[in-house]
């Protein structure tokens, strides 16, 4: 049995009171032990189905067999690199990610975490011009954007919420409305060192943009010698129903970041990987820009093992097809709930359902956590529910999830009315 209330007193007096009162509020004040598949046991015997995914970290589900065999293989021999020579397992790893990603991109910095990645492409870019004689400070991103909470990353993010306690941030960082071509190419000039897109937005709430919009994007980079980031952290390996998200509109970038499943579940990884272009200045000054642990064996030993394991499954295809069974469900709930579902939206098994009032999707959510089912809504939007499942889940479980949704709704509906009625 977990002893709960001990748990709780340490994340009361040396984590953070604040999370433990919010998870507890959500319906997840538990301790969770393991997991399996699209699975997870608290410390009391219960079952979890996951439909949040780790906010795209579990493609392959929780604890993938493949991988795991693949770090306990590289634990055996060495966890972790002397940093004084080469590293097969990551010189492999960096060379199946050239092959696989779009374009041109082939040189790839290793480090720990999405955020990271997000620092080490505005550095590459802005040392770019740099090298060139004629520095450029100026970046593009979106509202409602999210790129990691380091401080490169914030400035790029775009939601004040989370920037405004940290102001100043990076200076020459501009932000236009997600979706809107023409608002894009107004902001780029002579002076734009990069514009910094993802795919689809995760944390605004499964935003989509309208098809071309980063065809757009690519044209108006190109007409002023700007670079284009692509933050695949979130989108990549599968995700949206294509390897990577930019594939949607077949465009290829000068940077991508990479994070979350690229480490299957099992190791932190993140990966920024440019065009020999935008690298050529790393030539003349290797270390300039290092991370101790980036790219360790142990890392790069799950990264391998994690995409060819997604490649070999065709997760891509996979979450095409369970995204578009999820979105019919989900669209049929909405015609039933017309009052409290204000749209449902996604790509792939990136999946956003929105309510018109946050205080509906906290009630559904607290309905949900009962029926032991993990989900949350979107950092940057509240009001919406996300729903991001490992790729390996089935068809079945997607039927389970959208009856739970079905009754939480219902249920949901009715406290709203007694409480009305009540006032």
């Amino acid at each position: 049995m977990s002893d709960l209330a001990a748990i709780l007193t340490k994340y009361k007096l040396y984590l953070n009171p604040g999370l433990a009162k919010l998870l507890d509020f959500m319906g997840f004040g538990v301790v969770e032990h393991r997991a399996e598949g699209c699975y997870v046991w608290d410390e009391d015997g219960n079952q979890y189905l996951d439909f949040l995914g780790g906010f795209g970290v579990y493609s392959l589900g929780h604890n993938p067999p493949e991988v795991r065999a693949a770090v306990h293989a590289q634990l055996d021999l060495m966890p972790m690199s002397s940093r004084l020579m080469m590293s097969r397992q990551q010189a492999d790893l960096a060379e199946l990610l050239a092959e696989i990603t779009p374009g041109e991109l082939r040189h790839t910095f290793f480090c720990n975490s999405g955020a990271e990645a997000v620092e080490g492409a505005i550095k590459l870019v802005r040392m770019f011009f740099h090298a060139q004689g004629k520095p450029r400070t100026r970046i593009v991103s979106t509202w409602e954007a999210f790129h990691g909470k380091t401080l490169g990353g914030l400035s790029v993010s775009g939601r004040a919420k989370y920037r405004a306690p940290f102001e100043p941030l990076i200076p020459g960082v501009v932000h236009v409305p997600y979706g809107d071509a023409e608002a894009l190419a107004a902001a780029v000039d002579d002076n734009t060192a990069a514009v910094i897109l993802e795919p689809v937005q995760g944390e605004a709430g499964a935003i989509t943009p309208p098809d071309g919009y980063l065809r757009a994007a690519r044209e108006a980079c190109d007409r002023h010698g700007a670079k284009l980031i692509f933050d695949e952290v979130q989108t990549g390996f599968g995700r949206t129903g294509y390897l990577f998200g930019c594939e949607h509109d077949g465009v290829a970038p000068d940077v991508m970041t990479l994070a979350k499943a690229l480490g299957g579940g099992v190791m932190p990884i993140g990966a920024v990987i440019t065009t020999p272009e935008v690298w050529q200045p790393m030539i003349a000054n290797p270390l300039i820009h290092t991370s101790t642990w980036g790219g360790n064996p142990l890392a790069c030993a799950a990264g391998l093992a994690a995409v060819r394991s997604i490649i070999a499954q065709d997760l891509a295809s996979k979450a095409r097809e369970r995204g578009n069974q999820l979105l019919a469900g989900l669209r049929e709930l909405q015609g039933q709930f017309p009052e409290m579902v204000k749209s449902v939206r996604g790509r792939g098994l990136l999946v956003g359902v929105e309510f018109f009032d946050e205080d509906i999707g906290g009630l559904c959510i607290a309905k949900l956590a009962l029926k032991k089912l993990l989900i949350a809504y979107a950092l940057n939007k509240p009001e919406t529910v996300r729903l991001e499942p490992p790729l390996v889940v089935t068809a079945e479980q997607i039927d389970l999830v959208l009856g739970y949704l079905r009754e939480a709704l219902g249920e949901t509906a009715e406290l709203v009315a007694a409480l009305k009625s009540a006032g």
